[in-house]
């Protein structure tokens, strides 16, 4: 019954940390590579309302477009975290990472339109960011057939029942 609890709880928390770790990343590539909190207010970019609008929504649209991308690129990865119970903050950030920067370089294949972003700053910081928000909602606990606290054995226990050994003393 434990295994059917762990795999109905990994169904829940790996898609809320998703959308967390996309969320995180949308607003690091949103503020931080496109400077959309300067353009909305007015320092820089375009001077009319209409075209902060039209930045706005080009800019929401372009990280749509290409954090799905990413994390359909990190599905692999989250996917090798489960079946092997890989819970290293390490593989996790590293994966956000990296499947954040394959999606800028396969971005202008699939969507038909020049890369969004070329600085690999904001890149790697939000993928970092996804990565290692990932790992604190769900990665840490990756792996629904392993047990994260197992109980252990009491001192003095054997391991086979009945106290009955091969050893030395239990011939």
């Amino acid at each position: 019954m434990d295994g059917v609890f762990r795999f109905i709880l990994r169904l829940l928390l790996i898609p809320t940390a998703v959308l967390v770790a996309v969320t995180a990343q949308a607003f690091i590539i949103l503020f931080g590579e496109w400077q959309l909190g300067a353009v909305l207010a007015g320092i820089a970019g375009p001077e009319e309302g209409v075209d902060v609008i039209a930045a706005v929504l080009a800019a929401s649209y372009l990280t749509i477009v290409l954090l799905g991308l990413a994390w359909a690129i990190g599905t692999i990865g989250i996917l090798f975290s489960e079946a092997f119970a890989a819970r290293s903050w390490i593989f996790h950030v590293s994966n956000g990472a990296g499947s954040l920067v394959l999606a800028t370089r396969l971005f202008p294949l699939v969507a038909g339109e020049p890369a969004p972003m070329e600085d690999l700053l904001y890149i790697l910081g939000a993928g970092f960011a996804g990565g290692l928000l990932y790992w604190l909602i769900a990665g840490w606990s990756a792996g629904f057939w392993k047990p994260v606290f197992s109980p252990r054995p009491a001192p003095g226990a054997s391991a086979r029942p009945g106290g009955t050994g091969t050893g030395p003393q239990g011939g």
